[in-house]
């Protein structure tokens, strides 16, 4: 069971990390709201367990090559995961 609809600011503070403002306005508005199905170029990101769930490889790669360089900061280690 996931649960969580996280904002881009709440994956901030729940990393401990400011994320670059590139990534923000990548990740802003491609945020689906609804848990299941996430689709094809859009993240939906839950609480329990910390995990971004991605539409595709695409906006996957795109935010991994963001938060790569940031993981050894996150105070909570988040996932990234591609919805099938």
């Amino acid at each position: 069971m996931m649960l969580g609809n996280l904002s881009v600011k709440e994956i901030e503070s729940r990393a401990g990390v400011e994320l670059p403002a590139d990534l923000i306005d990548y990740m802003e508005p491609r945020r689906q709201q609804k848990a299941n199905g996430v689709k094809a170029g859009e993240w939906h990101c839950f609480d329990m367990p910390f995990t971004l769930v991605c539409g595709d490889d695409e906006v996957a790669q795109e935010i991994y090559k963001h938060l790569g360089p940031l993981s050894s900061e996150f105070d909570n280690p988040m996932q990234i995961a591609v919805s099938a």
